[in-house]
C-alpha cells in the first residue's frame, strides 16, 4: 500500500539560481538522513537543485557536482555525506538490489536519486519527492511532495517560510529591473 504524502508545496523558479537557491535551502535544513526522489524529463533542472543541495550541506566548493549519467552515482563528502544517483541510462525492469542502488538506502545520508520513478516500488516510504517540469525557456514548475515526519518537518519549517506565498500558487511573476 502507498504511503500518502503528508505536505505539499509548488514553487515556480524563474532561473536555474533561484532553482539552485531552492536545493541549498533544503540542504541547509536537512540535519539527518533523506532521500530526495527527483523525476522530470531531461533539462528540467534535477541537476541544477541537486548542486544547491550540495552547497546547502556543505560540501567543498571544489567539488564539481555534475549528473552521473554515465557513471550512475556520484558521491561527496559533507557535513551529511551526499550521494548522487542518476538512472536515466537503467531500464526500469532493472533488478536494483543487483546494482547495489538498495545498500544506499541506509538513512545515514543525502540519497539524491534523478529519475527516480525507475524505482517503482523500491521507493523508500519516506522520502522527499520533487517533481520537476518545463513551463517554458525560463520557468520550472516544482512540486514537492513529502512522505514520513521528517520531509514534511523539513519543508515546513525551512522550504514554506522561504518561499513567497505567490510561489505556493505558481504565479509569481517575472520581475524585470
Amino acid at each position: 500500500m502507498a504511503k500518502t504524502p503528508e505536505y505539499r508545496i509548488q514553487i515556480d523558479s524563474l532561473s536555474a539560481e533561484e532553482t539552485r537557491k531552492l536545493g541549498e535551502i533544503i540542504g541547509k535544513g536537512i540535519s539527518t538522513g533523506l532521500f530526495v526522489a527527483m523525476t522530470g524529463e531531461l533539462g528540467s533542472g534535477k541537476t541544477v537543485f541537486v548542486q544547491g543541495l550540495a552547497a546547502g550541506l556543505d560540501v567543498p566548493g571544489d567539488a564539481y557536482v555534475t549528473s552521473p549519467t554515465y557513471t550512475l552515482i556520484n558521491e561527496y563528502p559533507a557535513r551529511i555525506r551526499l550521494v548522487h544517483c542518476d538512472l536515466y541510462r537503467l531500464d526500469p525492469d532493472s533488478d536494483f538490489e543487483d546494482i547495489g542502488i538498495r545498500e544506499l538506502f541506509t538513512g545515514s545520508e543525502v540519497v539524491a536519486v534523478e529519475w527516480a520513478e525507475r524505482l517503482g516500488n523500491d521507493l523508500p516510504s519516506d522520502r522527499l519527492e520533487a517533481r520537476f517540469e518545463i513551463v517554458n525557456d525560463d520557468v520550472r514548475r516544482i512540486y514537492l511532495t513529502a512522505y514520513g515526519q521528517l520531509p514534511t518537518d523539513l519543508l515546513t519549517k525551512t522550504i514554506q517560510p522561504a518561499v513567497p506565498a505567490e510561489s505556493n500558487r505558481g504565479k509569481r511573476k517575472k520581475h524585470r529591473g
